[in-house]
């Protein structure tokens, strides 16, 4: 057998090329990743910079309530920390409930022209208004589970001490001229019996009996002192903070412009006397519009009938003529254009004799306002921007821009220009 050898240094010579071609494999496929260069400053602060403009972007601004308020012109104890912490609770339940808010802010351009006319009429503080927000948010159509109806939440016996009579399928305290007038009646007796304006709007909320019996068992007069239900302790303080929040709206970051809240209605008034109930889409139908639109402008009516009686129907401007040319089954008493749906109580509503439906009787001339001698009308005693723009078939806040009046005051013998 043949043998073959090596010599040692050819096997030295092929390991070092062996060992060679190794180390340059592992060069080729496990090249290291490069170090990490360590983050700039730009790389580290930009992640913080924009997480804290997304937290500031959604955070709430804070608004701190009033340090200092009254109530009809009488203080609020907010040195008490008790009272300070009740009003802030309802000031910041308001403050940042902006939907609710704007739509306050809306409904207010309609209906506080009529409320501070007649808070004006009655001599009465003008934070009364706010008591119709925190009532009803001002909606005359409002009904409470317990019973209390219309913007002002009459229960029903009172609201019929007070005129507010609720006959048949027509309640009257669903009309807001007339709930209105009774509402501050009613607290102008309240506070003539406690002279004192937060034990009034208590009494209003939860009964005159209540308040007395309460004071009498804890020996307590000042209503910010009183242990009372729940609701009424809240009442008087939500009507603070709505008092806060709408009297400066803009300073909590709320700004309506101007005539983007809702207008005041502008109406026809016809008045009827009906020996038996008429379909509300009867009425409807002869003034020429809805029956959604009656229901709307006349909340008082519950069921889909006008009851018999004498009644004071609202109608959409312009209508009242076509309604006394249709409408048979009764005998149109009077008509007369309004401007808002709002017309005081104190006017007498024209009795007449009622008519058959088989055999109207033939209608009277209907009523006209009185037509301006010239251009201007000369103030006279008792009447007021509210009462002339109705006669003048206007809005009072026309009246205002065409004689440059800031607010609701004039004098006898002003003259004014009715464009």
């Amino acid at each position: 057998m043949k043998h073959y050898g090596f010599s040692k240094s050819f096997i030295f010579t092929l390991f070092a090329l062996f060992l060679l071609g190794a180390l340059l494999g592992c060069a080729t496929t496990q090249t290291p990743s490069p170090t990490p260069s360590p983050p700039t400053a730009t790389s580290v602060k930009e992640p913080a910079a924009t997480s804290t403009a997304s937290v500031q972007c959604c955070m709430a601004p804070y608004y701190p309530p009033p340090d200092k308020i009254d109530l009809c012109g009488e203080p609020v104890p907010l040195d008490v920390q008790d009272v300070q912490e009740r009003f802030d609770r309802e000031f910041t339940l308001i403050v940042y409930n902006h939907a609710q808010v704007f739509l306050w802010l809306k409904r207010m351009e309609r209906y506080f022209p009529w409320i501070e006319e007649r808070l004006r009429y009655y001599n009465l503080p003008e934070d009364l208004k706010y008591v119709a927000i925190v009532e009803s948010d001002l909606l005359p159509d409002a009904c409470s589970p317990k019973g209390a109806a219309g913007p002002w939440q009459f229960m029903p016996s009172t609201g019929a001490a007070y005129g507010l009579s609720q006959q048949g399928s027509c309640d009257r305290r669903y009309d807001f001229e007339r709930s209105t007038d009774s509402a501050f009646r009613l607290l102008r007796d309240l506070y003539a019996r406690h002279k004192n304006w937060a034990l009034a709007l208590a009494a209003y909320n939860c009964g005159d009996r209540r308040i007395y019996d309460e004071m009498r068992t804890q020996r307590v007069t000042d209503y910010y002192h009183l242990r009372l239900p729940q609701e009424t302790e809240r009442y008087v303080i939500r009507i603070l903070a709505v008092k806060a929040v709408l009297g400066n709206p803009g300073q909590y970051g709320y700004n309506l412009p101007k005539g983007w809240g809702y207008p005041e209605l502008k109406l026809d008034r016809v008045t009827v006397n009906l020996v038996s109930p008429v379909p509300i889409q009867n009425i409807a139908s002869a003034a020429g519009t809805t029956y959604r639109e009656f229901k709307r402008l006349n909340p008082e009516f519950r069921a889909d009938d006008v009851p018999t009686g004498t009644h004071a129907l609202k109608l959409p401007a312009g209508t009242g003529k076509t309604f006394e040319q249709n409408f048979n089954p009764a005998k149109v008493v009077s008509s007369s254009p309004v401007v808002s749906n709002l017309e005081p109580t104190e006017k007498a509503v024209e009795q007449a004799p009622p008519a058959t439906a088989s055999a109207p009787s033939p209608k009277p001339q209907a009523t006209k306002p009185a037509a301006p001698a010239a251009n201007y009308h000369t103030v006279k005693k008792g009447e007021t921007l509210f009462s002339i723009a109705q006669q003048y078939k206007m809005s009072v806040q026309e009246l205002r821009e065409a004689n440059n009046i800031k607010g609701n005051t004039v004098t006898t013998g002003q003259k004014l220009r009715i464009p």
